[in-house]
């Protein structure tokens, strides 16, 4: 009786103490409006430790389990509800699906806060303990300093930084987290990682950004149709982001300046799908497709496109631009076999195939009779895949934009990249042009195949060269042995290239013609390259360019055209002409036309013989040779060479007196000041002083300055002669007419013929 009379007063006591407890729970419900499920346990773990103290005095007093095994399941219940709400729902809307420090606004940052005037609202991202609620306009204050302007930028969306307790810390000394300090971080809109430093967050961003990774994993982060802009350039629309014209900032890169770039290319491919069609086109690096999209528009059914990106949000934008200019696309082979296949599937005219490779796999696996690589930067590294599977007499354009290093701002870059040593030098842009054209002539040498250079276009922010590939290893070897080293010398600015041969000479400046070497201390000269030595242009080519732009009316690149195809003859404009007397009598070699004499070829057939084709081949290589030698490499600035105290002439009138003296001149594409002709800098000076008027003479009639009479302008005069000349006082001699005369005897005029 008295076990049973003690184990009924534990019974009461551990109810009395459960009672307790639960008054202590609802009123702490009350204070917090907060469900406690601790007191639940407490009680299960009381009621069991109960039951068994009843089993063990063998007590027939029961506690129902029921009502335990129904709390438990309700607090199972509960704590999945609880994980779920930090799991991220795919069906639900951006932003709702990632965290509330990745804003596009900064006024959606503050409708999480509720700023008002009468309360005090705490900040949405910082703890308590780290900044304390306060009123709107300190709040506001708070999240734009704080919050926003350190925040990382992504495709419309901003990662502020965040205070939360979202980051695990280091416990302190003393082994207590709680006091430990919190650590500031950022989340990733895209993997949803934590990062501390904002650079590290950039580079991470970055890395994501360079592997493809552009969407989430819980959502795409592709920004809405309503912010599209869409942009109309040669009859073709695409639509573009914003950030468009920013290239780390943005997918579909686009770029209003490449307008004459992209019309220089569709004249070049114009003219390619005249000599035969259909011929297949490949735009590697298509972001917008902007260029493909022109391409199929206008050339029609003379042109197979391909257009070609790496990047998923990309291809996407280039597939609804396809949709936007009423252009079907077709699918490469592995997406049609999910059937993810866009249109009918029929080729047509209008159909333009959408790929989704790297650029060296989509290249390595088809052949093309057109290719254009237009990377972020240098295009070296894929110009192997780019002449692996080309076809014969089939083009390949690259736009290379590293003008940092092309133009001699960053010299190890172009070592690194190109191969090349290179200054900065008054003819930097040709130079860059020659370098690139190396670079291409020893990749294409690799693949057993030679290269015609059609045109080579250097100006602001792009250097654009196109070339024609011929197959075999006696054009690969003709095209290497075009890639010479180039002697500059640092004080008069002459250059020549070096003479083929592999012996050593002993006196590498004898080959310069200036007189530097002699009369200044010291090593004058440097040596740049290796750079390509042969034509920049072809003359029947850029012809032809020249009447695509007029029929599809390109109005940009038409003077251009006409610029270079002066340069390329070495002629002055006023005595270009679109339509040359010998377009009649042209034939075509290796795919391009080439002009030849008035004389019909049938005078040299010899009907039943061999030798008659013998004739015509010897007699199309000769002009072709001809034609490869049209201009003189590099050009002077005549504001680099001007006299001091002398006001130069007219670039025009500049141009005919070197005309008048005997020498090839042009303009140039390459500089306004430029002048491209054969004479030597000496020379040079000598005519640009004869015809320069000093600063200061006011009684004086205007009018030639005249040399000293012992001095022609025909004769090759050295530097010293040069400089002692410009020190000596001008006087006038009856001479100078008997001195223009000889020049005019002795120097023949070698201007190209029309």
């Amino acid at each position: 009786m008295a076990a049973l009379e003690a184990a009924e007063a534990a019974l009461e006591a551990a109810e009395a103490e459960l009672g307790r407890r639960q008054e202590q729970q609802e009123e702490e419900e009350e204070e917090n409006h907060n469900h406690d499920r601790e007191g639940g346990g407490e009680a299960a773990a009381l009621n069991g430790l109960v039951s068994e103290n009843m089993k063990s005095k063998n007590v027939d007093a029961k506690i129902p389990e029921s009502e335990l095994e129904a709390e438990d399941r309700g607090a199972e219940e509960e704590r999945p509800r609880e994980s779920d709400s930090n799991i991220l729902d795919l069906s639900s809307d951006y932003p709702r699906d990632k965290h509330i420090s990745i804003q596009r606004h900064l006024a959606d940052l503050e409708k999480l806060a509720d700023l008002r005037e009468d309360e005090r609202k705490p900040c949405p991202l910082c703890p308590e303990e780290k900044f304390k609620a306060c009123y709107s306009h300190k709040l506001h204050r708070h999240l734009q300093n704080l919050h926003w302007k350190v925040s990382v930028e992504f495709e419309g969306y901003r990662m502020c930084i965040c205070h939360l307790s979202c980051r695990p810390v280091k416990p302190n000394l003393a082994g207590d987290q709680t006091l430990s300090k919190m650590g500031a971080h950022y989340h990733c809109i895209i993997c949803s990682a934590t990062i501390v430093r904002r650079t590290d967050m950039i580079g991470h961003i970055n890395r994501h950004v360079n592997k493809g990774e552009t969407e989430s994993r819980f959502s795409t982060v592709r920004a809405p149709k309503s912010s599209y802009n869409v942009v109309k350039e040669s009859a073709t629309d695409v639509q573009v982001l914003p950030n468009h014209s920013t290239p780390q900032k943005t997918d579909s890169y686009f770029n209003p300046k490449m307008k004459l770039n992209r019309q220089l290319i569709f004249c070049a491919l114009a003219v390619l799908a005249g000599e035969r069609k259909p011929i297949e086109c490949l735009d590697a690096f298509g972001a917008t497709g902007i260029m493909g999209l022109q391409w199929a528009k206008h050339l029609r059914s003379s042109v197979k496109v391909t257009i070609n990106d790496c990047n998923e949000n990309s291809v996407t934008m280039i597939k609804e631009n396809c949709h936007l200019n009423k252009m079907k696309v077709k699918l490469n082979s592995r997406e049609e076999d999910n059937g993810e296949t866009v249109g009918n599937g029929e080729e047509n005219s209008d159909t333009i195939e959408v790929t989704k490779m790297d650029a060296n796999v989509v290249m390595h696996l088809r052949s093309f009779d057109f290719i254009h690589l237009d990377p972020f930067g240098t295009s070296v590294n894929y110009l192997d895949s780019a002449f692996r599977n080309v076809r014969n007499l089939g083009i390949v354009s690259l736009t290379s934009t590293d003008i940092s290093s092309l133009y001699a701002k960053a010299q190890h870059v172009a070592l690194r990249h190109y191969g090349c040593n290179i200054v900065r030098t008054e003819y930097y842009k040709e130079l860059a042009a020659r370098a690139v054209i190396a670079a291409v002539t020893r990749a294409a040498a690799r693949c057993n195949k030679g290269i015609e250079v059609l045109l080579a276009v250097s100006l602001e922010h792009f250097v654009l060269v196109v070339v024609r590939v011929l197959r075999g290893p006696t054009p690969a070897d003709d095209s290497a042995k075009k890639v010479r080293y180039l002697i500059h010398c640092q004080w008069c600015e002459e250059r020549v290239f070096q003479k083929e041969g592999n012996m050593v000479e002993e006196n590498p400046y004898q080959q310069l013609p200036c007189d530097c070497h002699g009369s200044m201390p010291g090593k004058t000269a440097v040596l740049l390259g290796p750079l390509w030595s042969g034509a920049l242009f072809n003359t029947g080519f850029l012809r032809r360019m020249l009447l695509e732009a007029v029929q599809y009316g390109l109005d940009e690149a038409q003077p251009l055209l006409k610029t270079l195809v002066s340069e390329a003859e070495c002629t002055t404009p006023k005595h270009f002409s679109t339509h040359s007397p010998g377009d009649e009598n042209k034939q075509e070699e290796c795919g391009v036309y080439i002009r030849t004499p008035n004389t019909s070829a049938e005078s040299y057939l010899v009907h039943g013989k061999r030798k008659s084709e013998e004739v015509l081949r010897g007699t199309a290589k000769r002009q072709r040779a001809e034609l490869s030698a049209e201009h003189p490499p590099f050009y002077y600035n005549i504001h680099r060479h001007s006299i001091k105290g002398m006001n130069m002439p007219k670039l025009n009138k500049f141009l005919n007196y070197l005309s008048e003296a005997g020498y090839r001149v042009s303009r140039t594409h390459f500089d306004p000041m430029g002048v491209r002709t054969n004479a030597p800098l000496a020379q040079f000076k000598t005519v640009l002083m004869k015809y320069s008027t000093p600063t200061y003479v006011g009684a004086q009639a205007e009018g030639p300055v005249h040399l000293p009479g012992e001095i022609q302008v025909g004769e090759e005069v050295p530097a010293a002669a040069v400089i002692k000349v410009e020190e000596a006082e001008l006087a006038e001699d009856d001479k100078s007419g008997v001195a223009a005369a000889v020049v005019t005897e002795s120097y023949p005029t070698h201007c190209a013929t029309e």
